[in-house]
């Protein structure tokens, strides 16, 4: 993401997309609490109305749980959940810009895979 796409993106996206990561990174597991949303507003210099918001769109897609007066827990079965979705976003969105980049730069796949493995 170019630094002007990172700008047009709205805040609790941006924050989604990071949490998302931790998720997928093994920060947050399956069951695990995620920070409040005054401590990761606060960390990240937003509203809480905006963590909120992003919070709110994990609760909707099933991916994490709220216990009342306790906070906010990475639903059971998420982490796969969300690989899945985000397998289907790279090679749907993302994918097909990267492979692009790489025939005009005449890049060899496997040298790629080999680089990065290294």
């Amino acid at each position: 993401m170019t630094p002007m796409e990172h700008e047009e993106v709205p805040a609790y996206l941006r924050l989604r997309s990071m949490i998302a990561v931790g998720i997928l990174e093994g920060r947050y597991g399956d069951g695990d609490p995620l920070p409040s949303v005054r401590a990761l507003a606060a960390e990240h210099g937003l509203n809480p109305l905006t963590v909120a918001k992003a919070y709110q769109s994990f609760q909707e897609d099933g991916l994490v749980t709220v216990r009342r007066g306790v906070g906010m827990f990475v639903a059971p079965g998420a982490t796969d959940r969300l690989r899945v979705t985000e397998r289907e976003i790279f090679l749907k969105r993302a994918w097909p810009r990267i492979a692009k980049h790489i025939r005009a730069l005449g890049l060899d796949p496997a040298e790629l895979l080999d680089r990065e493995l290294a």
